[in-house]
């Protein structure tokens, strides 16, 4: 807008050719002079500068909208732009559709809770034929710290998907379109990611997963300025990755404690005296995700996982277009599994803190 020709906007003809003999041609030209200057420039009355500049910033401006059709267009755009379903009903529901396309998405929560589990099942939906909902493309899964079960993987497609699994060499078939990456530093992890970017294009890659992000930058460097350097440039190249492929891009997160004097993310995380008081780490130990603040800011979708009161939960903590919800779920033979497809919308600390009770007892898989 801001290159639009002045004679075509509707000005009278006298002060349009006086614009245009002075070279000033377009709103960008007009807009870029104070009034004072205009005068000088088009040798007119301030009364008719300020005309004809109002008139020109009417034209150019964008037209107002209200917040109720923004949130529309974002919540139309969002579910156009494509998701790889995980079949969990609520959250798909909660996410317009499943794990967008194009963004990063977190999975953050202590050793044990069914981060893997459910990039296992990622991974199967991503390679399954289209008339069966999958993506039917291939899956650049980075293991770095050797988790991938193979063994596993065909377990949950046998449970889940047995009118698949079952016929003659779908097995082998499903399983080979899975690439397996193992990098052992964050050098051979920047390689990696060049050589995706490649085979992002020429092998059908629909989905890349990289369990875990913490394990490489956490076992690679001590000093938080320097990690957070390294991590700086590495989140930026695997943004641009999902946003060039617009693929659905999944990356695992560690967790830490959190210190007791430590500054909260958000103001409204304050804890009461009472709750710090009933917080006791022989019942319910509170956890952070790591890698630190520019991580979150980084990622779009942040799926937390946690276990609290016996029960294990997925917490959609961020997300663009749905409300912090909370989902209880159990680990079976198929995978992860949902016990309600209605979320508990949470508010306050419970949002971004992160519960481990009871490891021994739930974490068997």
């Amino acid at each position: 807008m801001a290159n639009k020709v002045i004679n075509e906007m509707g000005l009278p003809k006298s002060i349009s050719n006086i614009f245009t003999a002075r070279n000033i041609i377009t709103a960008k030209d007009a807009l870029s002079h104070t009034e004072f200057e205009l005068m000088e420039l088009l040798d007119v009355g301030m009364s008719e500068v300020i005309s004809a500049i109002s008139h020109i910033s009417e034209i150019v401006s964008p037209p107002s909208q209200t917040a109720l059709l923004l949130m529309e267009q974002r919540v139309c755009n969002e579910s156009m732009a494509g998701h790889l379903p995980t079949r969990l009903k609520g959250l798909d529901e909660a996410l317009c559709g499943g794990i967008p396309f194009g963004v990063l998405t977190e999975l953050v929560g202590p050793a044990g809770i069914g981060k893997t589990q459910f990039c296992l099942k990622l991974s199967l939906l991503a390679s399954l034929p289209a008339n069966f909902g999958g993506l039917d493309g291939h899956v650049i899964y980075i293991d770095v710290e050797s988790k991938f079960s193979s063994k596993r993987l065909i377990e949950i497609g046998m449970k889940s998907f047995p009118e698949i699994f079952h016929k003659k060499g779908m097995a082998q078939e499903m399983a080979g379109r899975i690439l397996i990456l193992r990098p052992t530093s964050l050098s051979e992890f920047a390689e990696s990611l060049h050589q995706i970017k490649i085979s992002l294009i020429h092998q059908h890659v629909k989905l890349l997963i990289i369990d875990s992000m913490a394990a490489l930058v956490l076992g690679e460097y001590d000093c938080g300025a320097s990690r957070q350097q390294a991590l700086g440039w590495h989140v930026s190249f695997i943004k641009s990755l999902a946003e060039f492929s617009r693929i659905p891009v999944v990356v695992t997160n560690q967790v830490r404690s959190q210190i007791g004097d430590e500054p909260l993310m958000y103001s409204f995380q304050a804890q009461s005296h009472s709750r710090k008081k009933d917080s006791h780490a022989t019942y319910d130990s509170h956890l952070v995700a790591a890698l630190g603040i520019n991580w979150a800011h980084a990622v779009t979708i942040r799926l937390v996982l946690e276990a609290k009161s016996g029960q294990r939960f997925i917490k959609l903590a961020k997300s663009p277009i749905s409300p912090p919800l909370a989902f209880p779920f159990n680990i079976t033979s198929s995978g992860v599994v949902l016990l309600d497809d209605n979320g508990i919308e949470m508010n306050g600390p419970e949002i971004n803190s992160i519960n481990c009770q009871g490891q021994n007892a739930l974490f068997n898989f």
